[in-house]
């Protein structure tokens, strides 16, 4: 996912998007715990996309309180 389709959810769409993310990430590292996955890569673009999610957040909810 883009940042810029980022930038244009809310916080609630990005807050079920993240914890779909994190839900994501968990089964990722438990199935590269049982047996290795064939793309470990997706593990780091996995925790990428979190840290873009919760930038994101962050940012609106600052945008959110400045505005009060």
């Amino acid at each position: 996912m883009k940042n810029k389709e980022l930038k244009n959810m809310g916080i609630k769409e990005l807050n079920d998007l993240l914890i779909k993310e994190k839900d994501n990430l968990l089964k990722l590292k438990l199935s590269h715990a049982v047996s290795p996955i064939e793309n470990p890569k997706k593990i780091t673009h996995t925790r990428k996309k979190i840290a873009r999610i919760l930038t994101n957040v962050k940012l609106k909810s600052k945008e959110n309180t400045n505005k009060k």
